[in-house]
Protein backbone atom coordinates (compact mmCIF):
# COMPACT_ATOMS: atom_id res chain seq x y z
CA UNK A 1 0.00 0.00 0.00
CA UNK A 2 2.54 2.52 -1.06
CA UNK A 3 2.69 3.94 -4.21
CA UNK A 4 5.81 6.01 -5.37
CA UNK A 5 5.52 8.49 -8.89
CA UNK A 6 8.19 8.07 -10.33
CA UNK A 7 8.64 4.75 -10.49
CA UNK A 8 7.46 5.80 -14.00
CA UNK A 9 8.18 8.18 -15.80
CA UNK A 10 5.61 11.35 -16.40
CA UNK A 11 5.14 14.24 -15.91
CA UNK A 12 5.87 14.37 -12.19
CA UNK A 13 9.43 14.13 -12.94
CA UNK A 14 9.65 17.96 -14.40
CA UNK A 15 8.06 19.16 -11.54
CA UNK A 16 10.44 17.74 -9.23
CA UNK A 17 13.38 18.85 -11.35
CA UNK A 18 12.28 22.72 -10.66
CA UNK A 19 11.56 21.86 -6.72
CA UNK A 20 14.83 20.44 -6.39
CA UNK A 21 16.78 23.11 -8.68
CA UNK A 22 18.80 25.86 -7.10
CA UNK A 23 18.32 27.97 -10.07
CA UNK A 24 14.43 27.55 -9.85
CA UNK A 25 13.93 27.18 -6.55
CA UNK A 26 14.37 31.56 -5.99
CA UNK A 27 10.89 32.51 -7.64
CA UNK A 28 8.70 31.01 -4.99
CA UNK A 29 5.42 31.31 -6.88
CA UNK A 30 6.89 28.31 -9.23
CA UNK A 31 7.91 26.60 -6.43
CA UNK A 32 4.59 26.56 -4.80
CA UNK A 33 2.81 26.05 -8.31
CA UNK A 34 4.36 23.00 -8.49
CA UNK A 35 3.91 21.83 -5.51
CA UNK A 36 0.32 22.38 -6.32
CA UNK A 37 0.91 20.39 -9.26
CA UNK A 38 2.03 17.30 -7.61
CA UNK A 39 -0.81 17.50 -5.67
CA UNK A 40 -3.43 17.72 -8.37
CA UNK A 41 -1.56 13.85 -9.89
CA UNK A 42 -1.89 12.41 -6.55
CA UNK A 43 -5.71 13.68 -6.40
CA UNK A 44 -5.73 12.03 -9.32
CA UNK A 45 -4.30 8.59 -8.43
CA UNK A 46 -6.00 8.35 -5.16
CA UNK A 47 -9.57 9.37 -6.74
CA UNK A 48 -9.07 5.67 -8.85
CA UNK A 49 -9.15 4.04 -5.43
CA UNK A 50 -12.53 5.81 -4.34
CA UNK A 51 -16.31 3.91 -3.69
CA UNK A 52 -18.25 4.99 -7.16
CA UNK A 53 -22.34 4.50 -8.29
CA UNK A 54 -23.81 5.47 -11.12
CA UNK A 55 -26.36 8.12 -11.43
CA UNK A 56 -28.41 9.44 -14.51
CA UNK A 57 -27.80 12.87 -15.75
CA UNK A 58 -30.14 14.71 -18.18
CA UNK A 59 -28.22 16.03 -21.37
CA UNK A 60 -29.57 18.20 -23.87
CA UNK A 61 -30.39 14.90 -25.80
CA UNK A 62 -31.26 12.29 -23.22
CA UNK A 63 -29.94 10.61 -20.45
CA UNK A 64 -25.98 9.96 -19.56
CA UNK A 65 -25.39 7.21 -17.15
CA UNK A 66 -21.73 8.32 -15.18
CA UNK A 67 -19.98 6.85 -12.46
CA UNK A 68 -19.79 9.70 -9.42
CA UNK A 69 -17.55 8.78 -6.23
CA UNK A 70 -19.50 8.51 -2.92
CA UNK A 71 -16.84 8.92 -0.45
CA UNK A 72 -17.03 11.68 1.69
CA UNK A 73 -13.17 13.52 1.62
CA UNK A 74 -11.63 15.54 4.11
CA UNK A 75 -8.11 17.50 3.16
CA UNK A 76 -5.88 17.74 6.18
CA UNK A 77 -3.09 19.80 5.68
CA UNK A 78 0.22 20.10 8.40
CA UNK A 79 0.76 24.01 8.73
CA UNK A 80 2.84 25.89 6.80
CA UNK A 81 4.79 23.63 4.45
CA UNK A 82 1.79 22.24 3.44
CA UNK A 83 -0.57 24.50 2.38
CA UNK A 84 0.27 24.23 -1.43
CA UNK A 85 0.11 20.56 -1.12
CA UNK A 86 -3.64 21.40 -0.04
CA UNK A 87 -4.26 23.84 -2.71
CA UNK A 88 -3.48 20.97 -5.61
CA UNK A 89 -5.26 18.81 -4.01
CA UNK A 90 -8.16 21.27 -3.16
CA UNK A 91 -8.42 21.67 -6.77
CA UNK A 92 -9.76 18.29 -7.54
CA UNK A 93 -11.23 17.44 -4.80
CA UNK A 94 -13.46 20.63 -4.59
CA UNK A 95 -16.53 19.99 -2.65
CA UNK A 96 -14.02 18.17 0.31
CA UNK A 97 -13.93 19.19 3.74
CA UNK A 98 -10.94 20.86 5.57
CA UNK A 99 -8.42 20.29 8.30
CA UNK A 100 -5.94 21.79 9.27
CA UNK A 101 -3.28 21.02 11.95
CA UNK A 102 -0.18 22.67 13.00
CA UNK A 103 3.21 20.56 13.85
CA UNK A 104 7.16 21.53 14.16
CA UNK A 105 10.02 20.23 15.68
CA UNK A 106 10.60 21.42 19.51
CA UNK A 107 14.01 21.04 20.77
CA UNK A 108 17.52 22.15 21.19
CA UNK A 109 19.22 21.38 18.66
CA UNK A 110 17.66 20.36 14.61
CA UNK A 111 18.86 16.68 15.21
CA UNK A 112 17.78 16.71 18.72
CA UNK A 113 13.86 17.79 18.45
CA UNK A 114 10.20 16.45 19.47
CA UNK A 115 7.33 17.05 17.69
CA UNK A 116 4.99 19.65 19.01
CA UNK A 117 1.30 20.14 17.63
CA UNK A 118 -0.47 22.83 18.65
CA UNK A 119 -3.67 24.45 16.38
CA UNK A 120 -6.34 21.78 15.05
CA UNK A 121 -9.09 22.63 13.40
CA UNK A 122 -10.87 19.66 11.99
CA UNK A 123 -14.55 18.34 11.31
CA UNK A 124 -15.54 14.77 12.18
CA UNK A 125 -13.53 12.27 10.53
CA UNK A 126 -16.01 8.79 11.50
CA UNK A 127 -16.53 6.84 8.23
CA UNK A 128 -14.70 9.41 5.94
CA UNK A 129 -12.09 9.53 3.55
CA UNK A 130 -8.93 11.03 5.22
CA UNK A 131 -6.49 12.26 2.87
CA UNK A 132 -3.51 14.08 4.70
CA UNK A 133 -0.79 16.31 2.74
CA UNK A 134 2.65 16.85 3.86
CA UNK A 135 5.50 17.73 1.04
CA UNK A 136 8.27 16.10 2.85
CA UNK A 137 8.57 12.93 4.53
CA UNK A 138 11.51 13.09 6.61
CA UNK A 139 11.53 11.09 10.03
CA UNK A 140 7.78 10.63 9.38
CA UNK A 141 7.43 11.84 13.38
CA UNK A 142 5.58 13.88 12.22
CA UNK A 143 2.89 12.76 10.05
CA UNK A 144 2.47 9.57 12.40
CA UNK A 145 1.54 12.56 15.57
CA UNK A 146 -0.58 14.10 13.28
CA UNK A 147 -2.51 11.27 12.04
CA UNK A 148 -2.66 9.62 15.75
CA UNK A 149 -4.22 13.18 16.96
CA UNK A 150 -6.23 13.45 14.46
CA UNK A 151 -7.86 10.00 15.04
CA UNK A 152 -7.95 10.59 18.70
CA UNK A 153 -10.00 13.87 18.42
CA UNK A 154 -11.83 13.67 15.33
CA UNK A 155 -12.85 10.03 14.43
CA UNK A 156 -11.65 7.05 12.66
CA UNK A 157 -11.80 7.48 9.03
CA UNK A 158 -13.33 4.50 6.66
CA UNK A 159 -9.83 5.06 5.25
CA UNK A 160 -6.46 7.00 5.55
CA UNK A 161 -4.24 8.59 2.58
CA UNK A 162 -0.90 9.98 3.19
CA UNK A 163 0.63 12.18 0.77
CA UNK A 164 3.90 13.94 0.27
CA UNK A 165 6.15 15.35 -2.31
CA UNK A 166 9.71 13.61 -1.19
CA UNK A 167 10.49 11.41 1.25
CA UNK A 168 13.19 8.75 2.59
CA UNK A 169 13.79 5.62 3.40
CA UNK A 170 13.63 6.81 7.34
CA UNK A 171 10.40 8.56 7.33
CA UNK A 172 8.92 5.69 5.22
CA UNK A 173 9.87 3.45 7.57
CA UNK A 174 8.18 5.41 10.68
CA UNK A 175 5.10 5.61 8.52
CA UNK A 176 4.83 1.58 8.13
CA UNK A 177 5.69 0.49 11.47
CA UNK A 178 3.35 3.27 13.35
CA UNK A 179 0.12 3.29 10.96
CA UNK A 180 -1.50 0.20 9.35
CA UNK A 181 -0.52 0.26 5.55
CA UNK A 182 -2.42 -3.00 5.19
CA UNK A 183 -5.64 -2.02 6.47
CA UNK A 184 -6.07 1.95 7.40
CA UNK A 185 -4.31 4.03 5.16
CA UNK A 186 -2.36 3.58 1.91
CA UNK A 187 1.09 5.81 1.54
CA UNK A 188 1.51 8.10 -1.59
CA UNK A 189 4.53 9.80 -2.57
CA UNK A 190 6.37 11.91 -5.36
CA UNK A 191 9.83 10.11 -4.97
CA UNK A 192 12.07 8.59 -1.99
CA UNK A 193 15.56 9.76 -1.81
CA UNK A 194 18.70 8.76 0.06
CA UNK A 195 18.59 8.88 3.44
CA UNK A 196 18.34 11.93 6.16
CA UNK A 197 21.59 14.00 7.48
CA UNK A 198 22.63 14.48 10.33
CA UNK A 199 20.41 17.39 10.99
CA UNK A 200 17.14 15.15 10.19
CA UNK A 201 16.85 17.18 6.62
CA UNK A 202 16.51 14.60 3.19
CA UNK A 203 19.18 14.21 1.04
CA UNK A 204 19.72 15.20 -1.56
CA UNK A 205 15.70 16.73 -0.70
CA UNK A 206 15.25 19.97 -1.92
CA UNK A 207 15.73 22.03 1.36
CA UNK A 208 13.06 23.86 3.83
CA UNK A 209 9.96 23.27 1.84
CA UNK A 210 7.93 25.67 4.00
CA UNK A 211 11.07 28.51 3.64
CA UNK A 212 11.09 28.02 0.08
CA UNK A 213 7.33 28.84 0.21
CA UNK A 214 6.62 31.28 2.03
CA UNK A 215 10.12 32.71 3.04
CA UNK A 216 12.02 32.09 6.30
CA UNK A 217 11.27 32.08 9.37
CA UNK A 218 12.95 33.21 12.63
Amino acid sequence: MIHILDSQNSLVNIYLSQLRSVAVQGDSMRFRRNIERIGEILSYEISKTLNYQPQDITTPLGTATVNLPQDKVVLATILRAGLPLHQGFLNYFDSAENAFISAYRKGLTESDFTIALEYLASPSLEGKTLIIADPMLATGASMVAVYKELIARCGKPAHTHIASVIGCPEGVKMVAENIDLENDATLWIGTVDEYLNENKYIVPGLGDAGDLCFGEKL
